[in-house]
């Protein structure tokens, strides 16, 4: 489980976040602070892999907490959760190891998909050990910057990829063949099936044939939980 402490000054808006972090699989909240001095003494008595950081602190900004961190040796991950939308700010944020930047309002859709993102760039980092090839690292940064399943191939696009995994998602973990989610989102079944096969390449999806009384086989896709993936484990 990727742990994850969550800096942000409003205690509902914090409450929010650490409920959305519930929601995504494969991440756990190991805390919730609202001012920058606390986390820098929750990050130094409980490490934690990944932190949520607004930039509007009472005490600090974000960037004081970001230089914090790094001055006591700590190595956690920081995903910019914030309204500041200064390109000095962004230049600087970058600057100090932050690996996504997610602007305020914001959607649950969007913040999931940062942080399965952020999951499948360690999922690529530490499936390889101690040592990596330069593909790999290509694969892992790559991660940070597309969508869900990778780089999508000409003709498709990331809303209908969006529908398809939710509906893998609500079905989990049954799963889904290409006909059944076809009828469900109201799409050609050859389309449907190019993007369950597109997820599945990724390695988000698994695939298994399912024999019916005649006939070839039909293949039922299911999403593949991060939790459950062994290379997922924490660092």
């Amino acid at each position: 489980m990727i742990s994850t402490l969550v800096v942000e000054d409003d205690p509902r808006i914090a409450d929010a976040h650490a409920q959305f972090v519930g929601r995504v699989p494969g991440f756990v909240v190991a805390g919730t602070v609202h001012r920058g001095s606390e986390a820098l003494d929750f990050a130094e008595r409980h490490p934690v892999d990944l932190v949520l950081l607004d930039f509007y602190l009472p005490d600090m900004t974000g960037l004081d907490v970001c230089r914090g961190l790094r001055a006591h040796g700590q190595l956690a991950d920081i995903i910019a959760v914030t309204s500041a939308r200064d390109v000095q700010i962004v230049r600087s944020a970058l600057a100090y190891g932050v690996v996504q930047y997610l602007l305020k309002p914001f959607t649950f859709a969007a913040f999931r998909d940062k942080l399965e993102r952020y999951a499948e760039y360690r999922r690529q980092l530490v499936g390889h050990g101690r040592t990596t090839a330069q593909q790999d690292l290509d694969r892992a940064f790559g991660a940070l910057r597309g969508s869900v399943g990778g780089p999508l191939p000409k003709g498709m696009s990331n809303q209908t990829l969006s529908s398809v995994v939710d509906a893998l998602r609500e079905h989990a973990p049954r799963g889904l063949t290409a006909s059944e989610t076809a009828d469900r989102l109201g799409m050609a079944r050859v389309t449907t099936r190019r993007y369950l096969e597109h997820l599945a390449d990724q390695g988000l999806v698994t695939r298994h044939p399912r024999y019916g009384t005649q006939g070839r086989p039909e293949h039922v896709y299911h999403w593949s939980d991060p939790a459950q993936r062994p290379s997922a484990a924490p660092r």
